[in-house]
């Protein structure tokens, strides 16, 4: 089942060219952030161009159960009257963050260094997801966790009355762990040292810095090392959401993969800790390429053109380039199996333990399509058939995953059988929009009865 209701069985058919511009949704990662650190302002904050997807909605709901006043003026227009650091009210009920890792973990470092109780819970899918990689280092600054073996949801945190600031050398790459150690900070008196050996996506030390608060960032011998001055006052901001390259990557890879097509996707953020993939399906050979380059809040921003490219090659993905396009694997494992030649992605273990497998999910959707894909602990290879010899035809099961969903049915755009997916329902939770902005670039997508 969809995490939100009912399966919505779909079925994506070999199309003509794709054409046009696709308006792809704000960022989701920029989102979040925005409605959290808004939350922890005093006055208020003005959000144009929020992701409206089910994940998101879910983390405005959680900052109205914090006491903030969160408000939806239309047209991703939103505002957040905040409460300042320190200044959440306890909720009467339990946060149901629906199907979102990013909004619970992010969360859960916002609350746990304020004098308050809170329990946390999801869909399915969610409650399945480790969250120990978090409650963990948040037991640090006195923050105190109890629930389901394994630290799973549901899970009830109690908030340090006399935070303690902390050090974390984070294990594994994660820019969720980081990002709910450096939330937890902001109510910690003085300083929290996060150090991580590899980067990961930079959106909260850049909006931190935008709202005011004291941050640095410097390269050590154990890795980059960020320290978080506690107790500021956030100050109140409008932030303009870029739209978000994970969900561009799927009309980007449409393209690339269907005959003839030619399509712009623009205002796209281009964040270097967030833009793995374009380099790599330009190390492909993919025609795809940078226009109109510009800042915008903070973030490089431009508009991508991405043209059919017959000729791409596979490629070994480079390992230190994993966390820069963790969630974009899947999708670039589909654009593997119309190449010529191996494709190998390594250093990727994170994706055991997102909203699915996202390994054994795409090795299994890919071998029932005809495409040879070998796997291990944390990596894959998908060997490439070239364009037109994809055979398709198979059924997918999506395991709960917008982002498994999303990929099979590229694969089904220009294979030469309909794929099918068990479950769409979760293409809500980040890309509310997907069939009918594919529907008007040409794409034949449908549900089934």
């Amino acid at each position: 089942m969809s995490g939100h209701g009912d399966p919505i069985p779909m079925t994506s058919t070999a199309c003509g060219p794709l054409r046009g511009t696709a308006d792809v949704p704000g960022d989701k990662s920029i989102s979040h952030r925005s409605l959290i650190l808004g939350a922890m302002c005093v006055g208020e904050t003005t959000i144009a161009g929020l992701l409206e997807g089910q994940d998101v909605l879910d983390t405005a709901k959680a900052m109205r159960a914090f006491g903030a006043e969160v408000t939806d003026h239309g047209g991703g227009r939103w505002s957040v009257h905040g409460v300042g650091v320190g200044g959440f009210a306890e909720p009467s009920g339990v946060i149901d963050c629906g199907n979102s890792g990013t909004g619970v973990r992010l969360i859960m470092g916002a609350m746990a260094t304020q004098p308050i109780t809170a329990t946390f819970s999801g869909d399915a899918s969610l409650n399945g997801r480790p969250m120990a990689r978090v409650t963990n280092p948040l037991a640090l600054f006195g923050c105190q966790a109890v629930g389901r073996a394994g630290g799973r949801l549901p899970r009830t945190l109690v908030g340090a009355r006399e935070p303690i600031p902390d050090r974390y050398v984070v294990p594994v790459p994660s820019a969720q762990v980081k990002s709910a150690v450096l939330l937890a900070g902001l109510n910690a008196p003085g300083k929290t040292v996060v150090i991580e050996r590899e980067a990961t996506r930079d959106h909260t030390e850049r909006m931190l810095e935008g709202f005011g608060a004291e941050i640095s960032t410097r390269e050590t011998e154990e890795g980059r090392e960020i320290t978080l001055t506690g107790q500021p006052e956030l100050r109140a901001q409008h932030i303009e959401v870029p739209r978000d390259p994970s969900s561009a990557a799927f009309p980007v890879c449409a393209a690339l993969i269907v005959p003839g097509s030619d399509i712009l996707v623009p205002g796209i953020g281009l964040n270097p800790t967030r833009a793995g993939l374009f380099t790599t399906l330009r190390e492909m050979g993919a025609d795809l390429s940078y226009e109109n380059e510009r800042t915008e809040g903070g973030e490089p921003v431009a508009d991508l053109r991405a043209r059919f490219s017959p000729d791409m090659q596979g490629i070994e993905v480079p390992p230190a380039r994993a966390a820069s396009m963790i969630d974009e694997y899947p999708v670039l494992s589909v654009v593997a199996a119309f190449v010529r030649g191996q494709t190998v992605m390594r250093g990727v273990r994170e994706l055991r333990v997102k909203e699915s497998d996202r390994i054994d999910a795409m090795a299994k959707g890919l071998r029932a399509n005809g495409i040879e894909v070998d796997e291990g602990e944390d990596w894959w290879t998908v060997t490439g058939v070239g364009h037109g010899n994809v055979a398709g035809g198979g059924l997918c099961a999506s395991q709960l995953d917008h982002r498994i969903a999303m990929s099979f049915l590229i694969l089904g755009m220009a294979a030469n059988a309909p794929v099918r997916v068990d479950d769409g329902g979760p293409i809500a939770t980040s890309f509310p929009i997907f069939e009918p902005l594919m529907a008007a670039l040409g794409a034949q997508v449908s549900r089934d009865d």
